[in-house]
């Protein structure tokens, strides 16, 4: 089993119907994309599996999967919560300016005036745009809104620069 860096692309969110076909939550878009990128890694407490042939379909309110050897209500129920983790060099390269938020953690962050602000611990949707959380000597949140906010990215430095005030 590959054990480099993973991305969390969905979870199991419950059964559906009688026949063992289970409720996935899937972070990709779109969100029936999660079965392009298989085998997955399955994660539930300590547990790791890989498996494949995982068939489904997004119904519009849910994504709906069948997992080979899972053909009961109950099997569906006991994989309740397992996380769908696949190795990030599985994933296609992004687009030029987009990123996968996975490989802007743990990049340094700072300021166009070179104030170093901290590094990347995570970023999250607000629905009107990205945050990226930084964490240094305190915690910033900075909206990820590039060429106002966000000035550049940096892979091979392994920094993002900020049009960011250090004091807000």
């Amino acid at each position: 089993m590959n054990t480099g860096r993973r991305i969390l692309l969905g979870r199991v969110a419950g059964a559906f119907g009688v026949r063992g076909e289970l409720k996935l939550l899937s972070w990709t878009e779109p969100r029936d994309a999660l079965f392009r990128y298989q085998p997955w890694i399955l994660r539930s407490g300590d547990t790791e599996r890989e498996v494949s042939g995982v068939r489904g379909r997004d119904t519009g309110k849910a994504v709906i999967a069948t997992f080979p050897g899972v053909d009961t209500r109950e099997l569906a129920e006991a994989m309740n919560g397992t996380e769908i983790w696949v190795p990030r060099d599985r994933l296609p390269p992004p687009a030029p300016g987009e990123y996968y938020w996975v490989d802007l953690e743990g990049l340094k962050v700072e300021t166009t005036e070179g104030v170093a602000l901290g590094t990347v611990s995570h970023l999250f949707e607000t629905g009107a745009n990205d945050v990226m959380v930084v964490s240094g000597e305190r915690e910033r949140l900075i909206p990820f809104v590039t060429g106002q906010y966000i000035t550049s990215v940096d892979f091979d430095a392994g920094k993002v620069v900020v049009d960011w005030d250090p004091d807000f």
